[in-house]
């Protein structure tokens, strides 16, 4: 293999398919990423046992020369050395020369550098995909969807179903929902797939999402996404991300929320955010994270933490519209900033149904996102 490359193309490459890449891996050539060279273009890969990224680079872009392939070929190449390598070359250009036993020689304007590659038949074969059937999701809407969703996935192995977001299609509208049993997020959009396709039950791990959500451009791209028996394909720009779906059946969760509600508040999102941020602080010197809650007769709402150490934080609201019996309640306040930083909603709407059942949190402007958090049960 031979070829000439811009420095800048390939880096960008090069930090799209590194992403999935094991820092520790099982074997060599799990860390290292895979070069195709033809007279096409150059398509890079890496893959570890969840996800796998590859990225397509042409020869040319209109009027721009990208690369020149003298003689096709393949090679891995160490990810963690090449990765780093690359972003200090000296020149825009950069020559990749492979001979034998796998020996790559990489230059660029003063550089000369002799490195040990892999041999790519060892590489693992991407998995192969039917792609009859796929939806499209605007890249905004999906980085969005899986922002609002993402953080009440469970971190604990210990139920590996959990730490993943549930996705299901029904009539055109794709749902999100995760939980780790104190919480739940949920957001629903609809997007652009034939009406009467659908699948359920598709489980995708949070940190999956979240380095999915890096690779998507913040330009107005669409991704589309194809959903096979244990894997999903998201195909965009020049970038293809397969992800493994997490195996097991995922909870019910639609038992557990709540239609009617004994108390119902209205509230300014900013100044309901900010006041259980100060109140945070001090619970969170006392590592339990318990704000309490109470409606006042005055039509205010009082908001409070305290510590034995430090003292007490108290903080009185006006509330747009409080309708119901009066409450008194108790809540983690990490989790219930975790959902207040994403409602994108100048209002929201809170419903308990007391002091021991969930509390719903939802935007006032739309119908596209829920929160639930569970409620601490405590003394006094």
């Amino acid at each position: 293999m031979k070829l000439t490359i811009r420095k800048d193309e390939l880096n960008d490459a090069i930090q799209h398919v590194s992403k999935a890449t094991s820092p520790r891996p099982t074997i060599p050539i799990l860390g290292g990423i895979k070069f195709d060279a033809t007279h096409q273009g150059v398509t890079l890969t890496a893959s570890d046992a969840d996800i796998s990224i590859q990225s397509f680079i042409p020869v040319e872009d209109g009027d721009l020369v990208i690369a020149k392939v003298d003689k096709p070929g393949s090679v891995v190449l160490p990810s963690k050395f090449f990765v780093e390598i690359v972003k200090k070359l000296p020149s825009d250009e950069i020559e990749i020369e492979v001979r034998e036993h796998h020996q790559t020689m990489i230059r660029s304007g003063s550089s000369d550098i002799q490195m040990l590659g892999l041999d790519p038949e060892e590489f693992p074969v991407l998995p192969t995909i039917e792609e009859s059937e796929s939806i499209t999701v605007p890249g905004d809407l999906l980085k969005s969807m899986i922002r609002q969703t993402v953080f009440a996935a469970s971190t604990s192995e210990q139920t590996p179903i959990l730490t993943g977001v549930l996705w299901n299609l029904h009539e055109g509208e794709l749902k999100f929902v995760s939980t780790d049993r104190h919480r739940l997020a949920s957001r629903v959009a609809p997007v652009d797939c034939d009406p009467s396709y659908r699948f359920s039950n598709i489980v995708i791990s949070g940190k999956t999402l979240v380095e999915l959500s890096r690779l998507v451009p913040d330009e107005n791209c669409k991704v589309d996404i194809v959903v096979a028996d244990n894997q999903v394909l998201f195909k965009m720009n020049q970038v293809l991300f397969y992800s493994r779906i997490l195996d097991g059946t995922y909870p019910d969760t639609s038992k557990i929320i709540p239609k009617e509600f004994q108390t119902e508040l209205v509230l300014h999102t900013k100044k309901l955010m900010d006041a259980i941020d100060r109140a945070y602080l001090m619970s969170r010197e006392e590592k339990t994270n318990i704000v309490r809650l109470a409606t006042q007769d005055d039509g205010l709402i009082e908001i409070s933490s305290s510590s034995t150490e430090l003292g007490r934080v108290t903080e009185h609201l006006e509330v747009k519209q409080l309708t119901g019996e009066p409450l008194r309640i108790a809540f983690n306040s990490k989790y219930m900033l975790d959902a207040l930083k994403v409602i994108d909603s100048e209002y929201l709407f809170i419903g308990f149904r007391g002091a021991m059942s969930p509390i719903i949190i939802k935007p006032t402007d739309h119908d596209n996102s829920l929160h639930l958090i569970l409620p601490y049960r405590t003394t006094g």
